[in-house]
C-alpha cells in the first residue's frame, strides 16, 4: 500500500533579469541532503551543481537554470532557501575590527535583493566616431565557475569570461552576433582594443547586478561596531564568510 504524500506549498517570485513571475516550492529533505553534501565538500563546482539541481527541481523544471544570469540564480536560490529553512537566518561572521573574534548576525532573507548600480549598462561604446561597440550578456553559473570575480582572476581567465559573455559586436547599423563569430575572431578583436576600452569593459563586470545586503555587527569582546557586506551566492551558502567593507 502506497504511503500518503505531504502537500508542499508553492510561492511566486519575479526574476530580476526579465520581470517574469515563476512558481517555486521549498526544497525537501532529499534536496537539503544534496545541498549539505555539496557544502561539506567546500568545492565550488559541487556547490554550483547542487544549487542548479535544486533550483530546477523546486521550479518544477520550468526553468533552464544553466542559461540564467548568475544574479537570477542567486535570487531564486535565496528565495527557495528562505521558504525552506526560515526567512530569518543566523550567520557566523568574523569581526573586521580584530580579525579573530566571531559573532552571529541575523538576516531577514526577505530583505535581501538584487542590487543594480544606477549607471550600469551592458552596452559598451569602444569608438564613438564609428559607433563601434559591444553588447554583453550576463554571465551564467557555468561562466562564473571560471572565477568568482574579475578582481582576483588570472589574466587568461578574465579574457575567457569576456569572450563567453559577448552577445554581439556592432558598428553603426551592422550587427556581428557572437554565435556567428569564431573564438579566434573574438580574440583578435579584443586584443586590438586600447587599455581605456578594457577599463570600460571591466566596469560592466564590476557593476553587474548582484545579490547584496549590508548588516551591522558588534564585536562581543571589543564592542566595536562594523559594517559587513554579503555579496553573491557564496556569501549566503550556507554559512560562508561575507565580504568586509
Amino acid at each position: 500500500m502506497a504511503l500518503p504524500k505531504i502537500e508542499v506549498p508553492t510561492y511566486d517570485l519575479t526574476l530580476p533579469s526579465r520581470d517574469e513571475k515563476i512558481e517555486f516550492r521549498p526544497f525537501t529533505v532529499k534536496e537539503e541532503k544534496i545541498l549539505l553534501i555539496a557544502s561539506e565538500s567546500e568545492n565550488d563546482n559541487e556547490i554550483f551543481h547542487a544549487v542548479t539541481k535544486v533550483i530546477d527541481e523546486c521550479t518544477f523544471k520550468k526553468l533552464e537554470s544553466k542559461t540564467l544570469p548568475l544574479f537570477d540564480i542567486e535570487y531564486i536560490f535565496l528565495k527557495i532557501r528562505a521558504k525552506s529553512v526560515g526567512e530569518v537566518t543566523k550567520f557566523r561572521v568574523l569581526c573586521p575590527d580584530d580579525h579573530k573574534t566571531y559573532t552571529e548576525v541575523e538576516i531577514d532573507l526577505n530583505g535581501v535583493e538584487v542590487h543594480v548600480d544606477d549607471d550600469h549598462t551592458n552596452k559598451i561604446i569602444l569608438d564613438k566616431q564609428k559607433n563601434l561597440g559591444v553588447v554583453f550578456a550576463y554571465p551564467t553559473l557555468d561562466v562564473a565557475k571560471v572565477s568568482k570575480n574579475l578582481t582576483d582572476a588570472k589574466t587568461e581567465d578574465i579574457f575567457e569570461i569576456i569572450y563567453s559573455c559577448v552577445d554581439h559586436i556592432f558598428e553603426g547599423e551592422k550587427i556581428y552576433p557572437a554565435k556567428d563569430t569564431s573564438r579566434d575572431e573574438l580574440v583578435e578583436f579584443f586584443e586590438s582594443l586600447s587599455q581605456e576600452n578594457l577599463v570600460d569593459i571591466r566596469k560592466f563586470f564590476d557593476s553587474m547586478p548582484q545579490l547584496k545586503h549590508e548588516v551591522e555587527v558588534e564585536n562581543p569582546k571589543t564592542k566595536v561596531k562594523s559594517m559587513i557586506t554579503f555579496r553573491g551566492l557564496s556569501d549566503f551558502f550556507p554559512y560562508a564568510s561575507p565580504t568586509i567593507t
